[in-house]
C-alpha cells in the first residue's frame, strides 16, 4: 500500500437509498460506526460547506479533525475535506437492481508531497501511513457493517 493515494470500501444493504442516506448523512452519529473516529460536530446543518469538527482515536494517540463539506447530494452523496492532511473522506449511494444500496466509502488523498508534516506525523504517531492505511480499510469496511446493521435493523 506504500504511497496509497485512496482507499475505498463498498457493501450492499437490503433498504433504499433514502433509508441509507438518512443514516449515512448523520455525520454527528459516525462515532457509533466509526473504529477510528469517535466524535464528530457539524456547525449548523449538513450541507455543502458547512464545517465539521472529528475527535479520532487511535490506541493512545487522540487527534482533532477540522473539515469542510465539499460535496452534499441527498439520496446520493456526502463528502468531507479534512484540512490536517487534505484527504477527502466520502460516501456515494448507488441503488442496486434488487432495490438495495450499495454504499461506497472511499478516502482520497492530495498527490505526494502536498501534505507531508501529516505523513511526518503519522509515521511519528500512528505507526507509519502504510499501517495505518491498512487500519483505516479495515476501520471502513468495519463502519459500513455497522451502517448495514443500523439500516437494515430500521
Amino acid at each position: 500500500m506504500s504511497g496509497a493515494a485512496s482507499l475505498e470500501a463498498d457493501i450492499e444493504i437490503d433498504a433504499s437509498p433514502d433509508e441509507v442516506w438518512s443514516v449515512v448523512s448523520d455525520l454527528a452519529r459516525m462515532g457509533e460506526w466509526s473504529p477510528e473516529c469517535r466524535k464528530v460536530v457539524v456547525f449548523g446543518t449538513a450541507r455543502k460547506g458547512a464545517h465539521v469538527l472529528g475527535l479520532n482515536r487511535r490506541r493512545w494517540v487522540v487527534w482533532p479533525t477540522n473539515s469542510r463539506i465539499v460535496r452534499y447530494e441527498p439520496g446520493r452523496a456526502i463528502a468531507w475535506k479534512v484540512y490536517e492532511n487534505r484527504a477527502t473522506w466520502s460516501y456515494e449511494l448507488e441503488p442496486t437492481a434488487d432495490g438495495g444500496t450499495r454504499v461506497i466509502e472511499r478516502r482520497t488523498l492530495p498527490p505526494p508531497g502536498i501534505a507531508p508534516a501529516s505523513a511526518a506525523l503519522a509515521k511519528v504517531f500512528l505507526g507509519g501511513v502504510d499501517g495505518h492505511d491498512s487500519e483505516l480499510l479495515d476501520g471502513m469496511r468495519t463502519t459500513l457493517e455497522r451502517i448495514k446493521t443500523e439500516v437494515e435493523r430500521g
